[in-house]
């Protein structure tokens, strides 16, 4: 190998020699900045938001009859024909959104696009702003007018009566359970106008000193029917002081906590409802839709039976189609078809079990399975703030496992394999309490612990610097997790130590295998292998990382080192590279020339020291500069040196042109910060 490779050789494995540093064992933290400190073998992996879609489990949407909405009761207590029933509800997936269909012109105010002003030649005008304006987001709610036929009309439509206005009470036209009869003023306005649902604070504070329950429930239901689930939730709790013994009030409490998303605590009171009233079938309905969200087939079953002698067609449907999704899912995960698992899961949620907390944690134990922990960590987060109130006190079993024992299970494995192990130990041992009995929560316990037990004796001698017994060590703990590429990459780290290029190589490629976008493994693996002089995987692997830790100067730098190792040993020209140092100026067109047309990324910036906006971006691209030192950066002076504006066709400024050996790839006239930086990252990595 010639001289001018061996002066690059060290460079290369600069980062490297930082193994030969103390390492830090804060197993319980993400990597961070510190995680380039090669030396230390042990660190949790960093995991990116996914994009893949998880579904929406905080939605709140409940259903009781084939109409798919929700009912809060106005009766009050002793009243068992449940009669003034409000059948009023949102579709409960968004209590708060605008209607398009009922959209009129006018009644919503849109913004205009962005302008943008440029004017040719030298010194751009600036650019325009853009401004929004729009109206409140308005409810989806039917709160409109009740007419004398008992239908909706739209919101803000009104009808006159000759006689007296409509208002809820006894009689032969239904609505929902209810029936509208003339008499009284209700709402209404000067001749006979009314206009449903507009209850003003003072309403609400006159029904919260009331001592008349069934005021306090109305004004509950108002609010409830505009979306304001915790005004209604406090007129319900209001209601059921004065009232404590009355099933539609406690129904109406469940319908308000729906609303809010709390469907554990919904659960419980439409219980206590039908403890009040067992005959209560609007409280079954309501049971039976809370225990389908979550995912409680059984439950929801009985009490589909029990609300009705005839249930909803709709509603039984879409019940047998959660069953038959979470059936195939258990015979799925029992033969360790883990892709049939995954997209069982997503059928059940998507057809009504879209709250269960069990449901998307076995999808985030599939995700484990087939080695997406990007998207498992998301998954069992969203599992986990989920509300499994409802499940604490069941008895039901979920794919074998008592209670919500199983979201633990999971957990303690996600946690585990992302390197958190004392998350891991704490989440099996919550297993254990609910579930002592469970074989698969026991051959996990004993997993995890014989894991940490193995991963801690290999801190211990890898920080006494005893590499080859650590090695051991962090094998015995592979022998019980196979797939923990945490571990890979501390026996990496021995092996590196060791001068065991090769097989630090091959446990760099089992972490990655099952964790691609894992750091520290993939920094270990192109340091190996710049050892090894395997320059164009080094130069791959530091690309690689550059794309995850964009603007690291020290990433930065071993990549450039690395490239030039490589065009060494490929016999190319190296003489004129450089790396870092402050933004060139060119001043003629030579050295225009021969600045473009050096290996690598070269970027110009055509600019004049007079113009407003050259003057601001000028730092920016002084920064980055420094933040992606091998990039090439010069500048031009479009008054000192027309020549080379004219030759480039630059006639507004401040314009950006960027080249990558020798060629054009990209020209930007007046790019905002973060446009310019993207575009400087695209191609340098």
């Amino acid at each position: 190998m010639s001289d001018s490779t061996q002066k690059f050789i060290p460079g290369v494995g600069y980062l490297s020699d930082r193994f030969n540093t103390a390492p830090s064992f804060e197993t319980d933290k993400p990597d961070s900045k510190d995680f380039l400190n090669l030396s230390s073998p042990v660190s949790p992996l960093m995991t990116r938001p996914s994009s893949a879609t998880v579904t929406n489990t905080n939605t709140t949407s409940s259903s009781s009859g084939s109409s798919g909405v929700e009912k809060p009761e106005v009766g009050i207590a002793g009243k068992r024909s449940l009669s003034g029933e409000i059948f009023l509800v949102p579709n409960d997936t968004s209590p708060i959104a605008t209607d398009s269909k009922n959209s009129k012109p006018g009644h919503r105010r849109t913004g205009s696009s962005p302008l943008i002003y440029s004017s040719a030649g030298i010194g751009i005008g600036s650019s325009g702003s853009s401004s929004t304006a729009s109206s409140p987001v308005t409810n989806i709610l039917p709160t409109g007018n009740i007419c004398p036929s008992g239908k909706i009309t739209k919101t803000g439509m009104m009808y006159r009566s000759s006689a007296r206005s409509d208002v809820l009470g006894s009689g032969t036209g239904n609505y929902g359970h209810g029936s509208i009869i003339k008499g009284g003023n209700g709402g209404a306005k000067p001749g006979g106008e009314m206009v449903m649902g507009n209850v003003g604070e003072s309403a609400v504070r006159r029904a919260m000193a009331s001592m008349d329950p069934e005021e306090v429930k109305r004004v509950g239901n108002e609010q409830y029917k505009r979306g304001q689930f915790a005004e209604a939730l406090r007129l319900y709790d209001r209601a059921i002081a004065l009232c404590p013994d009355n099933a539609p009030c406690r129904s109406n409490r469940a319908a308000a906590l729906t609303g809010l998303g709390r469907l554990g605590e919904a659960v419980k009171e439409c219980r206590e409802a039908v403890r009040l009233d067992p005959a209560y079938g609007r409280a079954h309905q309501r049971l039976a839709s809370l225990h389908m969200r979550l995912g409680q087939v059984e439950h929801a079953r009985r009490h589909l039976f029990l609300g009705s002698s005839q249930p909803d067609l709709a509603e039984l449907q879409k019940l047998q189609a959660v069953e038959k999704h979470l059936d195939r899912c258990a015979d799925a995960r029992n033969i360790g078809d883990w892709k049939s698992a995954l997209r069982e899961s997503d059928a059940a949620i998507a057809s009504g079990a879209d709250s269960s907390p069990l449901i998307i944690a076995s999808r985030a134990e599939a995700l484990l399975r087939l080695h997406q922990l990007d998207d498992v960590d998301l998954a069992i987060s969203t599992a986990s703030k989920l509300d499994c109130s409802s499940w604490s006190c069941s008895a039901t079993k979920f794919f074998g496992f008592f209670s919500n024992s199983y979201l633990h299970f999971v957990r303690a494995q996600v946690e585990m394999a992302l390197g958190r192990f004392d998350n891991a130990v704490a989440s099996v041992e919550k297993a254990r309490q609910i579930d002592p009995r469970n074989a698969e929560v026991t051959a996990i316990l004993n997993k995890v612990e014989a894991v940490v037990r193995a991963r801690s004796l290999g801190n211990e001698l890898f920080t006494s610097g005893k590499f080859a017994e650590a090695c051991l060590a962090y094998g015995e703990g592979l022998k019980h997790d196979s797939l923990n590429p945490v571990l890979y990459c501390n026996r990496a780290a021995c092996r590196y130590k060791l001068g065991q290029w090769e097989k630090s190589i091959e446990d760099c490629n089992n972490a990655l295998r099952i964790q691609p976008n894992y750091t520290k493994a993939l920094l270990r693996r192109a340091a190996s292998n710049g050892k090894i002089e395997r320059w164009a995987e080094a130069v791959r692997d530091y690309e690689a990382l550059g794309k995850e830790l964009p603007g690291d100067t020290e990433v930065a730098e071993a990549l450039f080192h690395a490239q030039v190792a490589l065009k060494t040993y490929r016999g190319e020209e190296v003489s004129n590279l450089k790396f870092g140092g402050e933004v060139e100026e060119i001043t003629g067109v030579e050295q225009f020339e021969m600045a473009i047309n050096l290996p690598g990324v070269s970027v110009v910036h055509f600019m004049a020291p007079v113009n407003q906006h050259c003057n601001q971006i000028t730092p920016f691209v002084d920064a980055l500069c420094t933040r992606y030192p091998s990039v090439n950066f010069l500048k031009v002076d479009v008054n000192e040196s027309p020549a080379v504006a004219k030759a480039e066709n630059v006639r507004t400024i401040p314009t950006f042109k960027i080249y990558k050996n020798g060629t054009r790839v990209k020209e930007m006239i007046c790019p905002s910060h973060q446009s310019l930086e993207y575009s400087v990252r695209r191609y340098v990595f």
